[in-house]
């Protein structure tokens, strides 16, 4: 968890900035939280023990400071916000701040969104427009945007991630016609100047979770329409295939955690380039286990073949995200030995 310069992560400096108001002024604040930013703040106040006069003041100046910030951006705009910001804070610190909120503020626009079941969400949008419903799901949770758009018609799943993929901007004035159309299921929407929404980088996180049939069929889909976007999002992506692209003491990493059946399935259904990487990362006893399941395994659904390879890719994000493994897609990324 992150600290800044008062030695305080962010959780800290909201629970310094609540006790240093008082009882009485704190329980006001507490009317305005949702449950888990009530459950988050309460367990921070718990467990702060000691904050210096120091600490205390710099989390207050924060606190003062991102208000202004959010004050100026409902009164005038973003652009306005920065020119305040500027004067009063300087450019490095208007910047920071501009970021930290308008940042806030996107992630609370649709808040009731990511709160909904993906299948009451699904039977509420799924007879809009793709573009109503790109934009909708731009607010949700990755693994819930993939949910709805697996149930989709076909024709519709290709279009609405287009849509997403190439979304970069959504004004107030759009954002508030989706309100009025949902209006009497959900929410207000909170409306921002311009918020940052979609685009490759979001669209690759969903289609990371989706089942393989219909990542296929969406990627040749979207490949006769726009191959570039297309590889755009392939390219942000890690799928069964990429796993050539790791080195071997990654392949041994995953290795470790994955079913040997899982592999015995996926290994049906794959490139020889990538069974001879599997191979020769496996143990000589493991490798002739597995072989030895492959010549006896036969009429695999390849249903089951691309869930396997879907636990497979699961396991290696996993392992990324743990720090474990590195995937190196891009060729960018400078490597130290």
């Amino acid at each position: 968890m992150s600290r800044d310069a008062s030695g305080l992560t962010a959780q800290q400096k909201a629970a310094a900035v609540v006790i240093s108001l008082g009882a009485e002024r704190a329980s006001k604040i507490y009317k305005f939280l949702g449950e888990e930013d009530l459950e988050t703040l309460t367990l921070e106040i718990a467990k702060l023990n000691h904050v210096t006069p120091t600490q205390t003041e710099s989390a207050m100046d924060d606190f003062y400071k991102l208000c202004l910030t959010q004050k100026v951006i409902t009164e005038g705009g973003v652009d306005y916000a920065k020119t305040v910001l500027e004067k009063a804070f300087g450019p490095q610190t208007a910047t920071a701040l501009l970021e930290r909120v308008t940042r806030n503020l996107k992630t609370r626009a649709f808040e009731f969104i990511r709160k909904t079941d993906s299948k009451n969400l699904f039977a509420i949008i799924q007879h809009e427009r793709p573009q109503t419903i790109a934009l909708i799901l731009s607010y949700a949770k990755p693994e819930q945007a993939s949910e709805i758009i697996t149930e989709l018609p076909k024709e519709k799943q290709v279009r609405v991630v287009e849509c997403i993929a190439k979304m970069d901007s959504a004004s107030p004035e759009t954002i508030k016609i989706i309100e009025n159309i949902l209006e009497k299921k959900f929410a207000s929407v909170l409306s921002l100047d311009f918020a940052q929404v979609g685009g490759v980088d979001y669209i690759a996180e969903v289609m990371n979770s989706i089942d393989r049939s219909n990542e296929k069929y969406i990627f040749d889909e979207l490949s006769k329409k726009d191959i570039k976007l297309a590889d755009d999002i392939r390219n942000k992506m890690f799928v069964f295939e990429d796993i050539t692209l790791l080195d071997d003491r990654s392949i041994q990493e995953f290795l470790r955690e994955v079913d040997t059946q899982d592999i015995v399935y996926a290994l049906k259904g794959s490139t020889q380039e990538v069974a001879n990487m599997i191979f020769q990362n496996m143990s000589s006893r493991m490798t002739e286990t597995v072989k030895s399941e492959l010549e006896f395994t036969y009429n695999v659904r390849l249903k089951d073949v691309e869930e396997a390879q879907q636990r497979i890719v699961g396991i290696i994000r996993r392992l990324e995200e743990e720090g474990r493994l590195m995937i190196n897609k891009g060729g960018k990324d400078e490597i130290i030995a």
